[in-house]
């Protein structure tokens, strides 16, 4: 398996994981630190519980917890437990890396997928 093969499939992943609306909505939450044109590096990435990230999203707690998983699993977000507390965030390497997806050469987008 090349390393394109590897990417692409990574990446189909990531945005299987995006594609429901709920985990959509909390990956946009998490985003915020670093939207496009902004600076973010590891320093300034805000960290939200799982209780803060839930709120105003009318999302059951149980719910909240697999849709996390899910995009965890994806490896779009970082979660750590904090004492009682679950903190998630997203790493801003993580956006450069599914940002980039998009930066591919139209030459070599057509040559890979002959």
């Amino acid at each position: 398996m090349s390393n394109y093969d590897f990417n692409i499939r990574e990446r189909a992943e990531m945005f299987k994981a995006l594609g429901n609306p709920h985990r959509l909505a909390i990956f946009h939450r998490l985003v915020a630190c670093c939207m496009p044109g902004t600076l973010c590096d590891t320093d300034c990435v805000e960290r939200f519980t799982v209780g803060r990230l839930g709120d105003g999203l009318d999302i059951a707690p149980s719910t909240l917890s697999h849709h996390l998983k899910e995009l965890n699993r994806a490896g779009l977000i970082e979660m750590r437990r904090n004492g009682k507390m679950v903190e998630c965030w997203i790493e801003p390497d993580m956006l450069d890396n599914l940002g980039s997806f998009f930066a591919i050469p139209r030459d070599e987008l057509m040559r890979n997928t002959k």
